[in-house]
């Protein structure tokens, strides 16, 4: 589902969007609404960086600096010749990082990553794995990153409206619309998005119970229906 066309109400209500964070400056950073609540805890200062495994350095970081414009930051070669290990900078002091290991397993869609994109296919991927991850953008430039990965030769999923209807997304920006977001892959099939949050969060947005493993589907044995 391609979403291309809005109603008068919803573009004047997407506009009203823009308008307000682009209050906040002209500065993509500056611009972008953020969760911000206060953790009593530990004083963390959000990702230092996720670390993720590849099958090609040379490929990864072609991918990362040249189609999503990451610096390389830092770049090792591992003790023993076991693998390789590079930064990219993300943005707001947050990295990326991957690993290239010598002896890697490949990637198994379905089980080490999702098989396919939201929107284009199932996204189940297995327990403890990391299923997606996603890069604040600004909302004023939301649309024209999605067209500007397309130019790029990068496939990129429909733009997806999440909300809290039964489907979860809707094909139009409304007010209970609270994040707006496109996904693609990078070479190894790891599944990244573009995400703007487009309203604040409150209490009776962290509502729903928590389920337990007991809620779990039994998995079905090999060979059987």
């Amino acid at each position: 589902m391609e979403i291309s066309e809005k109603t008068e109400a919803d573009v004047r209500f997407l506009n009203y969007i823009l308008a307000r964070i682009s209050h906040a400056g002209t500065e993509g950073s500056r611009a972008m609404i953020k969760p911000h609540n206060t953790n009593t805890e530990f004083e963390l200062g959000g990702i230092n960086h996720v670390a993720l495994v590849c099958s090609d350095m040379a490929r990864t970081v072609d991918f990362y600096t040249n189609v999503l414009g990451m610096p390389l930051i830092k770049s090792l070669d591992l003790p023993g010749g076991a693998g390789q290990h590079f930064f990219f900078d993300a943005g707001n002091g947050d990295c990326v990082a991957f690993f290239w290991f010598a002896d890697a397993p490949d990637r198994v869609p379905g089980i080490s990553s999702p098989a396919a994109i939201p929107g284009i296919g199932d996204i189940t991927s297995a327990v403890s794995t990391m299923n997606h991850l996603a890069f604040h953008v600004p909302a004023e430039k939301f649309d024209a990153y999605r067209q500007r990965l397309k130019e790029k030769g990068v496939r990129v999923g429909p733009v997806l409206n999440h909300d809290e209807s039964p489907m979860q997304v809707s094909a139009t920006v409304h007010p209970g619309v609270y994040v707006r977001s496109f996904y693609f892959q990078d070479p190894d099939g790891i599944t990244l998005e573009f995400a703007c949050w487009v309203k604040e969060f409150g209490p009776r947005d962290a509502s729903t119970v928590p389920r337990t493993a007991a809620d779990r589907r039994p998995a079905v044995p090999a060979g059987r229906p």
